[in-house]
């Protein structure tokens, strides 16, 4: 499998492949066109990888936003509420997202 092998992209479809799963451990692939996310949170801590383009991730504690852009990580701790407030779509982003506990 290559990360960068994607199937037809839809500017309206984001799409989420699960590369790995077990009882510790899902890894995705993410790919997103524009989309955004409502407010969330896990039971899990979510380890990111921002491959290809550019997003923010903003919490709800503070407002904060964080601005990604490609090759940039971050962690985002369990049971913190945030969302994906924003992706570009040229390029369109590419994520690798590793939840753990």
């Amino acid at each position: 499998m290559n990360i960068f092998d994607f199937e037809k992209l839809e500017n309206n479809e984001e799409i989420i492949t699960i590369l790995e799963e077990n009882k510790n451990i899902k890894i995705e692939k993410i790919i997103s066109t524009g989309q955004t996310t409502d407010w969330q949170s896990s039971d899990k801590n979510e380890f990111v990888i921002l491959i290809q383009g550019e997003a923010e991730i903003t919490y709800l504690k503070n407002s904060e936003i964080v601005k990604l852009s490609s090759g940039d990580t971050i962690l985002i701790e369990k049971n913190k509420k945030h969302k994906v407030s924003y992706t570009s779509k040229n390029p369109h982003c590419v994520w690798i997202c590793i939840f753990y506990k």
